[in-house]
């Protein structure tokens, strides 16, 4: 098998996945059926709701020092999974570029 014909046969592995998502895309969406009468006087059943009223203490924003925490946490947090993601990708080419190679070499 040469170059050419792993290129063309990428090519329309790619052009049947881009024609597959086309398709999903394009089925219908669940529509909304109306509800079904349970009782028997022709009237939807009605479930009472109780509500209770309660008195909430009223906002205060953090204070500087915990949106400084948050700050560095959520920095650190995404740092560490940029690396993860990156280190997990560059594995992921290394073993195509790899196993490409190997085939080419055939």
């Amino acid at each position: 098998m040469s170059v050419n014909d792993l290129t063309i046969r990428a090519a329309i592995v790619a052009g049947l996945a881009i024609v597959a998502l086309l398709l999903t895309g394009w089925r219908k969406n669940a529509r909304a059926t109306p509800k079904t009468l349970r009782a028997e006087t022709g009237e939807p059943r009605v479930v009472p709701i109780i509500v209770e009223r309660q008195v909430t203490p009223p906002y205060r924003p953090p204070n500087p020092a915990r949106r400084l925490i948050a700050l560095v946490s959520s920095g650190g947090i995404s740092v560490l999974v940029g690396a993860v993601i990156a280190t997990v990708t560059a594995f992921a080419i290394a073993v195509v570029v790899t196993t490409m190679t190997n085939l080419l070499k055939q």
